[in-house]
């Protein structure tokens, strides 16, 4: 399964959720914020030198702690370089070798983010409760039906109040896909600075629980859409 983890607006924590979707999925995390990249730096061939032809997928796959990780160059001169033309076949070939792949999608509507929508079998969209993040959340899932991609789940990051469980409510019923709450924790924002999934900085921490629930809603999803495709 290729899942995209996208929502249109910057900041509202797509790779926070991103890095421990994969986590949790035992998935191989794919950096395709091409201009932008917010997680680990890799220490070999990067997305830049795959989508440029210097590199194949499976070469750039490195152990990252815990994950499994495509980095992103951080050069504007790779990024000009990168075909995104060619992301499609990259990723489902690292699908093909280990079974599941998330993509951390750039912020935005531009058309660079269709490319990474239409390399996947579905997505998660992830926002704020403030008016513009959420504005942007529909957009985009406007975005991704619109290219056959189903968002299977959508997640209210940084929750700080019973106001946002309300929005949250709000968004599942609007959008029609199940809804997790993160709350807003330092511990949460610590780790993703330290590139650590929360399972490994702060298995304490209460937004583990979501990041749980966010991930077995997935695998549901999973097996329903391979029960609905039948047998290969």
């Amino acid at each position: 399964m290729i899942l995209a983890v996208t929502g249109g607006k910057g900041g509202v924590g797509k790779s926070t959720t991103s890095l421990n979707l994969a986590r949790e999925l035992d998935a191989v995390l794919v950096d395709a914020d091409l201009a932008t990249p917010d997680l680990p730096r890799g220490r070999g061939p990067d997305l830049h030198d795959v989508l440029s032809g210097r590199a194949g997928p499976l070469e750039a796959v490195e152990e990252v702690g815990s994950i499994r990780l495509l980095p992103c160059g951080r050069s504007l001169a790779g990024a000009r370089a990168a075909d995104l033309g060619t992301l499609e076949r990259a990723v489902a070939t690292v699908d093909r070798q280990f079974g599941r792949v998330v993509i951390d999608c750039p912020a935005g509507l531009a058309r660079d983010v269709g490319y990474q929508l239409h390399s996947a079998d579905a997505a998660v969209i992830v926002t704020t409760a403030n008016r513009p993040a959420l504005l942007n959340a529909f957009r985009t899932s406007h975005l991704s039906r619109k290219l056959d991609t189903p968002v299977v789940s959508t997640v209210v990051n940084k929750a700080t109040a019973e106001r946002d469980r309300t929005i949250a409510s709000r968004v599942e019923n609007e959008m029609g896909a199940p809804t997790t709450v993160v709350p807003k924790r330092s511990a949460v924002a610590d780790s993703v600075e330290a590139g650590v999934p929360v399972r490994d900085a702060a298995p304490d921490c209460d937004a583990l629980d979501a990041f749980e629930t966010l991930a077995e809603r997935i695998e549901r999803s999973e097996r329903q859409m391979s029960e609905r495709a039948g047998p290969a």
